[in-house]
């Protein structure tokens, strides 16, 4: 127990960060799907509270996520009712922790380095292009609408025209003053005094922000926030209206063909914007700890069926809470434990005073973890290490800036995998020469592991192979060579006598050819 709690003093103001910045999206994000607004904050406590524990991984955060929003308000409106959406979450959930047990995480160590650190830096520029229109004070489109297309038919780019022309001044002042706060909060030269060090710069910017707008409320009423450019939490006046607020799934709708397929859609999606979020946190992880995928599936499961039973949306793990536990000091899953509990408390207790904090200066909060995740030096460093990272890097980005998370990692991937295939391709031999220009002798060295996709690259240089050479194939340091390989050596045999190619084949294994061909 005394293990548990000997980074407390890390992760408690980390905690806090991350609740502020996970209970406007909670609401938002339940906005944007279509469900009740408590069933985001539902979502928000039990990612917070039971996937922490069963989890493996140290700094990433669960909660509802924006990649799942298009999905949900689909299922809502094709399932016809809220209730037995809630069953097809907790099957979604069953399905989740299957898969962990059938050990299916392992799929979460084949995403590229290149399209993971495309997917930290796109989410970077989204966080940065999504709140700036709340900065400036114009909050029409909810939190948490990470999408290009947003569900108001605005786009990324067309809000931020729009933030221009509705500028709010009481919004600019605030989002300014909480910027300026955080930026100079985590100077070195400040850090040597105590306060600096214990308290959250992200915690004193809302606490200005709810101070400022106090006193526009009462000094100059037509700089204040109100209504939509504050958190809207739902307010329970007692023990009976908050237990009036959970839901729970109508299991007679499992005979409803829409809430199976519905499950295994957002059981499938769930886990891998999962496991890629997971994996991109492990990155910023200043410890370099690697989080047991098989183990995260479950957690996310074992969350999911809670939340469904609780009338939640569905969850998952989520790179903006994650990295903004990582830039707020976070150690250990306790940081996730605490924003989960402080979910709960506000629910409970805090409502009414949490409703006062302005978007504005959420905003703030975010920004600087946009900007955290899309520095200019991570472009740069990228751009170092050559085209074949560059591209892949690049392309996801431009791709998840222009679709979402789930279609711009699928066209990252597939850049990145074109780019493998072509390596593959030219490395699967070493091709030495000698002799003279009468009586040419060649070498073609096979490498340790020749697959299928080394067969076009050996089949050209073959085909290439001048006549009346000399020509050794030489496999003995293969470990393995594919089938569809041997099978053009040993074809090669009958077009070398053709040519006048003295042919020599060494530690390449025999052909064994299909009966009838």
């Amino acid at each position: 127990m005394k293990g548990l709690f000997k980074d407390i003093k890390y992760d408690l103001p980390a905690g806090l960060v991350v609740f502020l910045v996970a209970l406007p999206l909670c609401l938002g994000i339940a906005l944007a799907s279509g469900a009740p607004l408590f069933s985001g904050i539902i979502t928000g406590i039990v990612g917070g509270l039971v996937v922490s524990l069963l989890s493996g991984s140290a700094l990433s955060v669960s909660g509802p996520a924006a990649g799942l929003t298009v999905i949900v308000l689909n299922a809502i409106q094709q399932i016809g009712s809220f209730e037995a959406f809630l069953l097809a979450v907790v099957l979604a959930g069953v399905i989740q922790i299957v898969l962990g047990v059938m050990k299916a995480g392992i799929i979460g160590h084949y995403f590229p380095s290149s399209v993971i650190k495309g997917m930290l830096a796109a989410i970077g520029l989204i966080l940065v292009f999504k709140q700036i229109p709340h900065a400036f004070g114009y909050d029409k489109d909810s939190e948490g609408d990470f999408s290009f297309v947003q569900v108001d038919g605005e786009n990324t780019f067309s809000e931020l025209l729009n933030a221009i022309n509705f500028l709010h001044p009481g919004a600019v002042i605030i989002s300014t003053i909480s910027l300026l706060i955080i930026i100079f909060w985590d100077k070195p030269f400040l850090k040597k005094y105590a306060i600096f060090r214990l308290v959250p710069a992200a915690l004193v910017a809302v606490i200005a922000g709810v101070l400022i707008n106090s006193y526009f409320e009462v000094f100059s009423p037509l700089l204040a926030l109100k209504n939509d450019h504050l958190v809207s939490l739902p307010v329970s006046g007692s023990v009976e209206a908050f237990i009036g607020h959970f839901t729970f799934p109508n299991f007679q709708a499992i005979s409803n063909p829409q809430v199976i397929i519905t499950a295994f859609t957002i059981g499938i999606v769930a886990s891998l914007e999962s496991l890629l979020s997971v994996e991109a946190t492990d990155k910023l992880d200043p410890f370099k700890r690697n989080t047991p995928t098989n183990q995260e599936l479950i957690a996310q499961g074992a969350g999911n069926v809670v939340a469904g039973l609780l009338g939640g949306l569905p969850l998952t793990a989520v790179i903006v809470r994650s990295s903004a536990n990582v830039n707020a000091g976070g150690r250990t899953k306790l940081s996730a434990f605490i924003h989960g509990l402080f979910l709960l408390i506000s629910v409970v207790a805090f409502a009414g005073l949490l409703n006062k904090i302005p978007l504005a200066c959420l905003a703030a909060v975010l920004l600087v973890v946009g900007y955290k995740l899309a520095k200019i030096s991570l472009f740069k460093s990228m751009y170092k290490l050559g085209w074949s990272q560059f591209l892949p890097f690049v392309i996801t980005v431009i791709a998840i800036l222009l679709t979402d998370l789930l279609k711009g990692i699928g066209i990252g991937m597939a850049v990145s995998i074109f780019f493998i295939l072509r390596n593959n391709y030219k490395q699967a031999y070493h091709f030495n020469e000698a002799g003279t220009p009468d009586k040419r002798q060649i070498t073609i060295q096979l490498v340790e592991d020749v697959t299928f996709i080394n067969k076009g690259a050996i089949t050209l240089t073959l085909d290439k192979l001048p006549n009346d050479a000399k020509v050794v194939i030489d496999g003995s340091k293969s470990r393995f060579i594919d089938i569809d390989v041997l099978e053009i050596i040993h074809n090669f045999k009958e077009t070398a006598l053709l040519k006048g190619i003295q042919l020599e084949l060494k530690g390449i294994p025999e052909f064994q050819g299909v009966a009838g061909h």
